[in-house]
C-alpha cells in the first residue's frame, strides 16, 4: 500500500512517540516573527535556554511595519517589538531580514522566495497561515506562543497524526476565475470547520496547471477551511521554481531534487476521503459574511435567512447580515465599498499584481474609494519596479505602498474607519480584522478587488474587463 505525502513526511521526521500517543516531530525549518516571538525567547532565557538549531530558523518583521514613512518614527508598541526581535536574532544567533536587508516581508512570502521552503520538510511558525508553505509539497502549520518557545529549544513538537482529505479539481476553470476563487468554493463547499483533523491534499488538472504562487494562494487559505494544513504534491514546477534560490543546495541540486520528488503521494496512496470537484462550477466568488464559508458568486444573490434549513443556520446568517448591514435576498453586484486592499500573504506576490496590472490600464479608481497595494516583500516590490507596474497603479489612483501584512489584520496603520467596507484580497472577514471592531470586509481574488475599486461596488471583473480569453489562474 502507498503512502501520502502527509505521511512520507511524518514519518521521516518523526522522533518518537510520546506516552500519551503523540508523535514528537522534528521540525525542519522555524520561521518566526515580532509578534508571537518575544514571549517565547522570554521564556528560553527565565529557563536558561538557547536555540537548539538557530541556523533551522529565521525571521522577519512584517505585521506591524508601516507600509508607508517607514523612516519616521513609529508607534512605541511596534518600535519596541521590532527592537526585540532584532535583540533575540542578535543573542541567539538567528537569521533576521531586516527592513535594511532588502529581504524583508511577509514571512510566506519570504520563506518561498528566499528558498528556505522545500519539499518533504515540516515548517512550523507562529502565524496561523504558514500552511502557505504547503505549496512546495511540505507539512507546514501555524502554532502558539508556547510552541514557538518548544521549537526553538528543541526543534520539536509533540502532535496528534492528522487523517488527509484529497481535494481533487478537474477540468477547465472559466474566463476570470482565478486560484483564490478555487480556495473560496472549496472552503464554501466544505465549511469553515470542515478541515477539523484533516491535513488537505489539493490534486487534480487545476492544480497541475497552476503556478507556484497560484497553488500558495489555495494552500494559504487551508486555514479557514479547518484543516491545519495544505499542500500540492511536488513537480517539476517545483523544482524549477528553487532552482537558484539562495538557500537551495546548488551543488548537489539534481539529487536534491530527485529527493523532493520522491515525496510526492504515491499513486496507490490512500486517503482518508476525497472530494472530486468540477473546475466548470466554480465562478468568481466573493464572502457577503463574517466568515470564509460565507461565500457566494458574484453571480448570486445575499443569502434569506428566512431560507436557511435549521434554526442554526438562521442565526448565523442573520448574525452576519446585521454585522455586514447587508439586505437579504439582494444581489452582492454592486454594493458599495469604500476601501480597496490588494496584498497579503494570500495575493501579495508579483503574479498578483502582474495579473491586475494587465486590466486597469486606462481605467480610474472610483471617486470617495481608497485603493491600497502592497507587495509582499521587498523583493516582490523590486520586481514590480522594474517592470513598472507600481506607476501602472498610480495612474489608475491606487496608492503603492511598502511591503508588509498591512491591512490584511490591521496590526500597523493601515486600517478601516468605522463601519468603511472593504474589497480584500486578504485572507479573513471576521468582525473587526482589519482594525475597526465594525469595519466590513469581503474577500475576493485581486482582479475583483480591482474590479470594485474602479467602480466603487462589488463587481463582476468579467464583465468590467471582458475577460473572455482563455480561462487563466492567477
Amino acid at each position: 500500500m502507498g503512502k501520502s505525502l502527509f505521511q512520507k513526511v511524518w514519518d521521516t521526521h518523526a522522533v518518537g512517540t510520546l506516552a500519551d500517543g503523540r508523535t514528537q516531530l522534528f521540525i525542519g525549518t522555524h520561521l518566526i516573527h515580532e509578534v508571537t516571538s518575544p514571549q517565547a525567547f522570554g521564556m528560553l532565557r527565565d529557563l536558561g535556554l538557547k536555540v537548539k538549531f538557530p541556523q533551522r530558523t529565521f525571521a522577519t518583521v512584517d505585521h506591524i511595519v508601516p507600509t508607508e514613512n517607514q523612516d519616521a518614527p513609529q508607534d512605541p508598541l511596534a518600535a519596541e517589538m521590532m527592537r526585540a526581535l532584532r535583540d533575540n536574532c542578535d543573542d541567539f544567533g538567528v537569521t533576521y531580514f531586516d527592513l535594511k536587508s532588502g529581504k524583508q516581508g511577509i514571512v510566506h512570502v519570504v520563506g518561498p522566495e528566499q528558498g528556505i521552503t522545500q519539499p518533504g520538510t515540516t515548517i512550523a511558525c507562529g502565524d496561523s497561515h504558514t500552511a502557505t508553505h504547503g505549496a512546495f509539497g511540505a507539512i507546514a502549520f501555524g502554532i502558539g506562543t508556547t510552541q514557538v518557545r518548544d521549537v526553538l529549544a528543541s526543534q520539536t513538537l509533540a502532535l496528534e497524526a492528522l487523517k488527509v482529505r484529497r481535494i481533487e479539481v478537474n477540468g477547465d476553470l472559466r474566463p476570470g476565475v482565478y486560484a483564490k476563487d478555487v480556495i473560496l468554493h472549496i472552503i464554501r463547499l466544505l465549511g469553515a470547520k470542515g478541515g477539523i483533523g484533516f491535513a488537505y491534499e489539493y490534486a487534480g488538472d487545476v492544480f497541475d496547471r497552476m503556478s507556484m504562487e497560484e497553488r500558495m494562494t489555495v494552500c494559504n487559505m487551508s486555514i479557514e477551511g479547518g484543516a491545519r494544513c495544505g499542500y500540492v504534491n511536488p513537480d517539476a514546477k517545483t523544482v524549477a521554481y528553487l532552482q537558484g534560490r539562495p538557500y537551495v543546495d546548488s551543488k548537489n541540486f539534481d539529487t536534491t531534487a530527485a529527493r523532493w520528488l520522491s515525496f510526492a503521494s504515491d499513486p496507490d496512496a490512500v486517503f482518508d476521503d476525497i472530494v472530486r470537484i468540477n473546475a466548470a462550477d466554480i465562478e468568481p466568488t466573493v464572502t457577503w459574511g463574517i466568515s470564509p464559508d460565507q461565500g457566494i458568486s458574484i453571480s448570486e444573490n445575499i443569502p434569506d435567512p428566512a431560507k436557511s434549513q435549521t434554526p442554526g443556520e438562521k442565526a448565523s446568517v442573520e448574525e452576519a447580515l446585521a454585522y455586514m448591514k447587508l439586505p437579504a435576498g439582494t444581489p452582492i453586484k454592486g454594493v458599495k465599498i469604500d476601501v480597496a486592499f490588494i496584498g497579503s500573504c494570500t495575493n501579495g506576490r508579483i503574479s498578483d499584481f502582474r495579473e491586475v496590472a494587465k486590466y486597469i490600464r486606462g481605467h480610474q479608481v472610483a471617486a470617495g474609494v481608497k485603493a491600497i497595494v502592497v507587495p509582499g516583500s521587498q523583493i516582490v516590490a523590486v520586481q514590480c519596479e522594474k517592470e513598472g507596474l507600481p506607476q501602472i497603479f498610480r495612474d489608475a489612483g491606487f496608492e503603492w505602498r511598502a511591503a508588509g501584512c498591512s491591512m490584511c489584520l490591521a496590526m500597523n496603520p493601515d486600517k478601516l474607519i468605522g463601519d468603511q467596507l472593504c474589497a480584500s484580497s486578504s485572507n479573513r472577514n471576521f468582525k473587526g480584522r482589519q482594525g475597526s471592531p465594525t469595519g466590513r470586509t469581503v474577500l475576493m481574488s485581486p482582479v475583483m478587488v480591482a474590479a470594485a475599486a474602479i467602480n466603487g461596488s462589488i463587481s463582476d471583473a468579467r464583465e468590467l474587463f471582458e475577460l473572455k480569453a482563455e480561462a487563466a489562474v492567477a
